[in-house]
């Protein structure tokens, strides 16, 4: 007995040993094959997604939505763009600022081209929602990329890297998706609160430079120029040659920016900060501009609201427009900081989308919020179903 308890215990210890290097070799091929199911779905769900960012600018363009008009949306959303060599510094803000210049030209060119009998707004509304889709294009195009590669070289690395990433990805891809109707219907997105908190003290408005628009106003014995893209297209204008043309004339004491930022998690969306320095996205304008501002060691004050990286291009949400008696106490007391008699330049710095160019924007923008809000929980509702 005691002999066959010792053979079963020894036959126990190969057949676990057997196990465990048939686990260590098969377990990685197992895993693999799962993540990359879990990353193929996910790249899948990207593309359709793709294709129907392509169709609402399609439909926006007031043409009949035939199989050429599809074909040469498509082949536009793979546009690149080069950007320029920096082995050699200097010139290179210059260098960039004419590669966008370039880069906007061509998306004028195209929608021209595809766009039937719509207003210039409308063409506007068309041109955003080509350059959100190209977005979404390029996300769903490196997504498949790091997929294949996975799948051709079996690298389980790379497919932990991807799927560990997916959830951020997928969300950035929604918000894109959301943004292109948004730019397509012309609703006002989250970035779209720099330029209407400074529409808000706007009344007669004039444009002083491609796509944007000045306001003169006397606010507490300080005369005051709100500066924002003309609305209610979306654009984001050339602020930098409206600063520079305002800075020949006027002698300005102090610089007010209002911008939405990228939020930390955990910070409430709507939440606003003050701070310094010129806020702005992107690059090129920027640079150009603190060129024209700095050596002139005037006081530059920055007002910011606080919103998700993919809230930006979404749709504003409530949160994000109840931010704006707040945003508008802080801009009062950045204009109290100048003295009586004093000129103050206040820029609402963002996409235009949605927002018009006088205070009665205000009241505009609410109705399309609260209409949006409730539509989103409805959906939202419809989403929980019954019991189960």
């Amino acid at each position: 007995m005691v002999l066959f308890l010792q053979a079963t215990d020894v036959l126990g210890q190969i057949v676990f040993f057997i196990i465990f290097f048939i686990f260590i070799f098969v377990y990685p091929r197992l895993m693999l094959s799962q993540l990359i199911y879990r990353i193929e779905q996910s790249a899948i769900k990207m593309e359709e997604m793709s294709r129907k960012a392509n169709s609402l600018a399609a439909k926006k363009s007031g043409k009949a939505p035939s199989k050429e008009l599809k074909n040469r949306i498509d082949e536009f959303t793979d546009l690149v763009v080069v950007e320029p060599s920096s082995i050699d510094p200097f010139g290179l803000v210059k260098k960039i600022d004419q590669t966008i210049r370039s880069m906007e030209n061509r998306f004028e060119e195209f929608t021209d081209e595809i766009a039937g009998d719509i207003s210039e707004k409308e063409k506007q509304e068309l041109n955003y929602a080509l350059r959100a889709a190209i977005g979404l294009r390029q996300i769903s195009k490196v997504v498949r990329h790091f997929l294949e590669i996975a799948k051709k070289f079996k690298n389980l690395q790379i497919a932990m890297i991807i799927h560990m990433q997916l959830p951020m990805i997928e969300k950035v891809a929604e918000s894109e998706l959301k943004g292109t109707e948004a730019f397509a219907s012309g609703w006002p997105i989250g970035d779209s609160i720099g330029p209407l908190a400074a529409a808000s003290f706007m009344d007669k408005p004039k444009e002083i430079a491609e796509d944007v628009v000045v306001s003169e106003k006397v606010v507490e014995g300080r005369k005051c120029y709100f500066l924002k893209a003309k609305g209610p297209a979306p654009h984001l204008g050339r602020v930098d040659e409206a600063i520079e043309k305002i800075m020949k004339k006027k002698r300005i004491a102090r610089v007010v920016t209002i911008d939405a930022a990228g939020k930390l998690e955990g910070e409430k969306t709507g939440s606003v900060a003050e701070g310094v320095g010129f806020a702005m996205g992107g690059i090129g304008q920027r640079e150009i501009i603190e060129n024209i501002l700095l050596p002139k060691k005037m006081p530059i004050d920055t007002i910011v609201v606080k919103l998700g990286i993919e809230e930006a291009i979404l749709p504003m949400k409530k949160d994000i427009y109840n931010a704006l008696p707040k945003t508008r106490e802080t801009v009062m007391r950045a204009i109290r900081r100048a003295k009586k008699g004093q000129a103050v330049l206040v820029i609402g710095v963002g996409n235009s989308c949605g927002v018009s160019d006088t205070s009665g924007a205000v009241d505009e923008v609410k109705k399309v919020v609260e209409t949006l809000d409730r539509k989103y929980n409805e959906e939202k509702e419809k989403k929980k179903g019954g019991w189960f």
